[in-house]
Protein backbone atom coordinates (compact mmCIF):
# COMPACT_ATOMS: atom_id res chain seq x y z
CA UNK A 1 0.00 0.00 0.00
CA UNK A 2 1.42 3.28 -1.13
CA UNK A 3 0.39 7.11 -1.86
CA UNK A 4 2.98 9.20 -4.32
CA UNK A 5 3.68 12.67 -5.01
CA UNK A 6 4.60 13.94 -8.33
CA UNK A 7 7.68 16.23 -8.43
CA UNK A 8 5.50 19.23 -9.23
CA UNK A 9 3.19 18.29 -6.26
CA UNK A 10 6.39 18.18 -4.06
CA UNK A 11 7.22 21.40 -5.22
CA UNK A 12 3.76 22.92 -4.99
CA UNK A 13 3.33 21.58 -1.35
CA UNK A 14 6.60 22.57 -0.41
CA UNK A 15 6.01 26.14 -1.21
CA UNK A 16 2.78 26.56 0.12
CA UNK A 17 4.38 25.66 3.65
CA UNK A 18 7.02 28.15 3.55
CA UNK A 19 4.21 30.10 2.44
CA UNK A 20 2.23 29.40 5.85
CA UNK A 21 5.23 29.38 7.42
CA UNK A 22 5.00 25.83 9.40
CA UNK A 23 4.00 22.38 8.45
CA UNK A 24 4.96 18.65 8.47
CA UNK A 25 3.50 17.67 5.13
CA UNK A 26 -0.19 17.39 3.78
CA UNK A 27 -2.91 15.00 4.91
CA UNK A 28 -4.72 13.98 2.33
CA UNK A 29 -8.22 11.59 2.67
CA UNK A 30 -11.95 10.90 1.13
CA UNK A 31 -15.21 11.69 2.55
CA UNK A 32 -18.77 10.72 1.54
CA UNK A 33 -19.84 13.68 -0.35
CA UNK A 34 -21.08 14.74 -3.89
CA UNK A 35 -23.18 13.10 -6.57
CA UNK A 36 -20.95 9.87 -6.89
CA UNK A 37 -20.10 9.19 -3.48
CA UNK A 38 -16.57 10.01 -2.14
CA UNK A 39 -14.54 13.06 -2.56
CA UNK A 40 -11.05 13.90 -1.72
CA UNK A 41 -9.82 16.18 1.35
CA UNK A 42 -6.75 17.87 1.95
CA UNK A 43 -5.03 20.05 5.11
CA UNK A 44 -2.02 21.02 6.18
CA UNK A 45 -0.58 18.80 8.96
CA UNK A 46 1.40 20.67 11.76
CA UNK A 47 0.94 17.91 14.30
CA UNK A 48 -0.23 14.04 12.79
CA UNK A 49 -2.92 12.29 14.39
CA UNK A 50 -1.70 8.91 16.46
CA UNK A 51 -3.32 6.64 13.39
CA UNK A 52 -1.63 8.44 10.40
CA UNK A 53 0.00 6.67 7.60
CA UNK A 54 3.20 8.35 6.35
CA UNK A 55 4.25 8.20 3.25
CA UNK A 56 7.35 9.91 2.76
CA UNK A 57 8.66 11.92 -0.80
CA UNK A 58 12.19 13.82 -0.03
CA UNK A 59 11.60 16.34 2.40
CA UNK A 60 7.49 16.51 1.90
CA UNK A 61 5.56 13.68 3.78
CA UNK A 62 1.61 12.50 2.79
CA UNK A 63 -0.12 11.40 5.85
CA UNK A 64 -3.01 9.64 5.55
CA UNK A 65 -5.61 7.79 7.82
CA UNK A 66 -6.12 3.99 7.44
CA UNK A 67 -9.84 4.54 6.53
CA UNK A 68 -9.14 6.49 3.40
CA UNK A 69 -5.93 4.35 2.04
CA UNK A 70 -8.45 1.62 0.90
CA UNK A 71 -9.67 3.98 -1.52
CA UNK A 72 -6.49 6.23 -2.00
CA UNK A 73 -3.90 2.84 -2.12
CA UNK A 74 -1.37 3.36 -5.39
CA UNK A 75 -2.99 7.43 -6.16
CA UNK A 76 -0.18 9.68 -6.79
CA UNK A 77 -0.83 13.42 -6.19
CA UNK A 78 0.02 15.53 -9.12
CA UNK A 79 -0.26 19.46 -9.42
CA UNK A 80 -0.97 20.29 -12.86
CA UNK A 81 -1.37 23.88 -15.02
CA UNK A 82 -3.86 23.95 -17.74
CA UNK A 83 -3.86 27.17 -19.06
CA UNK A 84 -5.47 29.53 -16.31
CA UNK A 85 -6.46 27.11 -14.31
CA UNK A 86 -3.98 24.91 -11.83
CA UNK A 87 -4.57 22.36 -8.70
CA UNK A 88 -3.37 19.57 -7.56
CA UNK A 89 -4.73 16.42 -9.24
CA UNK A 90 -5.41 12.58 -7.53
CA UNK A 91 -4.43 10.25 -10.32
CA UNK A 92 -6.11 7.09 -8.66
CA UNK A 93 -5.96 3.85 -10.08
CA UNK A 94 -9.10 2.92 -8.37
CA UNK A 95 -11.55 5.17 -9.32
CA UNK A 96 -14.44 3.41 -11.21
CA UNK A 97 -16.67 6.19 -12.14
CA UNK A 98 -16.86 10.24 -11.45
CA UNK A 99 -18.71 12.88 -11.90
CA UNK A 100 -19.53 15.58 -15.02
CA UNK A 101 -18.03 17.84 -12.17
CA UNK A 102 -15.01 15.93 -11.72
CA UNK A 103 -15.42 16.77 -7.76
CA UNK A 104 -16.62 13.25 -6.93
CA UNK A 105 -15.84 9.41 -7.42
CA UNK A 106 -16.58 5.88 -6.82
CA UNK A 107 -14.57 2.82 -6.45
Amino acid sequence: MALTLSESAARQVRKSIAKRGKGLGIRIGVKTSGCSGLSYVMEFVDVPNPEDLVFPHDDVNLFVDPKSLIYLDGTELDFTREGLNEGFRFNNPNVKDACGCGESFTT
